[in-house]
């Protein structure tokens, strides 16, 4: 799955039948586990707990508006905010602050010299960060008069890993942001080999290997706090507020995932369609890097259940489906009427069902509410035109054919899934996505289509470790290296460079001025992002999720932070 639709996974064990393929998959790894945590005894919050939460935010906003403070100080609280997952909470402190710092950039880091790497390096990367697109020549002044970093920035660690996690806030053409990546990352693997003892050593290695900038929110919070208190920079109030807020969030998460398994239960997948990936904790895991917090409770298990049925829809095209099978349910989709049921087989009609069932339901609920409902169209046709692509990569199999790589890459940026994703993650946010903003989506902007492109090839980079062992549509590396003669490293090294180019893209797209609120971007932004982490390391973590996708989901949604 890649987002939703791999086109060259791992290679599973094949099953073959009269005029159809399949693979097996491994069972669900979970079984009933999250149903437990509908039970109001296991999922029942604490009101002592909740206001103790509300003393600590009230302490800590206080903090953020007290103006005596420097400036520096305030760019540190932001950033310890933002790594221990508390940055929701402070929303509109925390911009008018960096909009009141962005005035005064050039002047206060880029021009005075007493002002150290870390400093401007933080302030920098907060800044872009948050929409305003402040220049990275302030970095010249480290370099010396043969135009190389200078060599005494080294021994300032923290200043050098802030450089690097800014340097991944770069965009097309910013040679002095390529040159400080390269460089930092050089030193920090050597610092990180011959330091085991300073505490910085946990930041550095888990910014070699997950960078702020591509981190998962979850994620990043678990990890920072755990290991928030062992620097000398700490604040108690802050390190207590955020193991009291990971926790009672993740309270909220597991009663959604007890919802979600209910409901996938009693759809009954795992028996109905054995061939399919069994996956819809993966998938609800997935859809927390969208979006983590509460109030987005109803759009992030909207998405979670569409990704799980698509995830099916997905396996159904690439693996098990007949020609004939394939074309029906395609006309199907094009009709979107459950009219047309009787005239798909069987096996079919349950996903096919619960999709039209899925759409409507949340409709329903949300005219109800009073809700704007015209989104709900919007991600029908996305869902629509990734099933025409689906069946475009059906018929290529059938027929044997080898598309060039642009032609390949054209429909493959549909098969990802992250169009439709992309679309149906505003669904149910309200106000703030229109009916403008559904709009602008539907027509393809740069940051969806560097944000498909990049999860498109994360993939098939991944898939091509292990070729398939059934027929299947080539991959974006095998189409590269017939077209252009080379062997599999060079197709390699050419597709990671399409997509450090999509990632510098993606940062444009996030600098004023924006064609969308930020809010919304942000969701496009963390799709990719999560896409980053479940395709790492020449691993797909979707389709084979027993080792570090267990562990990460156990993290996050099982084990609570110890007080």
């Amino acid at each position: 799955m890649a987002l939703v639709h791999s086109t060259s996974g791992p290679p599973p064990k094949v099953v073959t039948e009269i005029g159809r393929k399949s693979a097996s998959f491994h069972p669900s790894i979970w079984g009933d586990k999250f149903l437990a945590y509908s039970n109001p005894a296991v999922a029942k919050t604490d009101h002592k707990e909740e206001g103790h939460l509300q003393l600590l935010k009230d302490e800590v906003r206080k903090m953020l508006v007290e103006r005596e403070k420097p400036q520096q100080e305030l760019l540190g609280l932001i950033d310890d905010i933002q790594q221990l997952g508390l940055c929701y909470h402070f929303e509109s402190e925390i911009e008018d602050l960096l909009g009141q710092i962005n005035d005064s950039f050039g002047e206060n880091y880029g021009k005075r010299n007493d002002v150290g790497l870390h400093d401007v390096a933080l302030c920098f990367r907060l800044l872009r960060q948050q929409g305003h697109f402040v220049s990275s020549d302030v970095f010249y002044k480290f370099k010396d008069i043969k135009g190389n970093f200078n060599e005494n920035i080294v021994k300032d660690v923290r200043g050098m890993l802030s450089l690097y996690e800014a340097a991944h806030l770069r965009v097309q053409g910013e040679a002095i942001l390529e040159e400080a990546l390269q460089f930092t990352t050089t030193h920090l693997n050597l610092y990180k080999i011959s330091n085991l003892d300073d505490p910085l050593i946990d930041l550095v290695g888990r910014a070699l290997r997950d960078p702020l900038r591509k981190g998962v929110n979850r994620m990043v919070a678990r990890h920072y706090i755990s290991i928030y208190h062992k620097f000398d920079w700490h604040n108690q109030v802050l390190l207590d507020l955020a193991k009291c807020d990971f926790n009672l969030v993740q309270k909220v998460h597991q009663m959604e995932l007890a919802h979600i398994t209910r409901w996938w239960k009693d759809l009954d997948f795992a028996n109905k369609l054995p061939y399919a990936r069994d996956r819809v904790v993966e998938c609800y895991f997935w859809m927390l890097g969208v979006y983590f917090e509460p109030r987005y409770a109803k759009a992030r298990i909207f998405l979670a259940k569409l990704i799980s049925v698509t995830s099916i829809v997905d396996d159904t095209y690439d693996v098990y489906g007949t020609a004939e099978e394939l074309q029906l349910f395609s006309n199907a989709i094009e009709k979107w009427d459950i009219s047309t049921i009787d005239q798909l087989p069987q096996y079919m009609t349950h996903c096919y069902r619960a999709l039209l069932n899925l759409f409507a339901e949340a409709e329903e609920d949300t005219v109800k509410e009073g809700g704007p409902t015209y989104g709900f169209g919007y991600a029908k046709d996305a869902f629509k035109r990734l099933v025409r692509s689906y069946q475009q990569e059906a018929n290529w199999c059938q027929a044997s054919y080898f598309p060039n790589f642009k032609e390949y890459m054209s429909l493959a940026c549909v098969t990802d899934g992250l169009k439709l994703l992309s679309v149906a993650s505003l669904v149910l946010m309200g106000n703030v996505a229109t009916r403008e903003a559904f709009e602008w989506m539907a027509k393809d902007p740069p940051i969806l289509r560097a944000s498909s492109l990049f999860g498109r090839l994360r993939n098939d980079i991944v898939g091509h470790v292990n070729e398939r062992k059934r027929p299947h549509v080539p991959s974006a590396v095998e189409c590269f290296m017939q077209q252009y003669d080379v062997p599999k490293e060079t197709a390699y090294e050419a597709l990671q460079k399409h997509c450090t180019n999509a990632w510098k893209n993606m940062n444009q797209e996030c600098l004023h001025p924006i064609a969308i609120p930020m809010p919304l971007l942000t969701r496009v932004f963390n799709l990719s992002c999560t896409t980053n982490l479940l395709y790492d390391e020449g691993f797909d973590g979707y389709s084979i999720s027993l080792t570090r996708t267990k562990e990460r989901i156990t993290s996050i949604l099982i084990d609570p932070i110890p007080a």
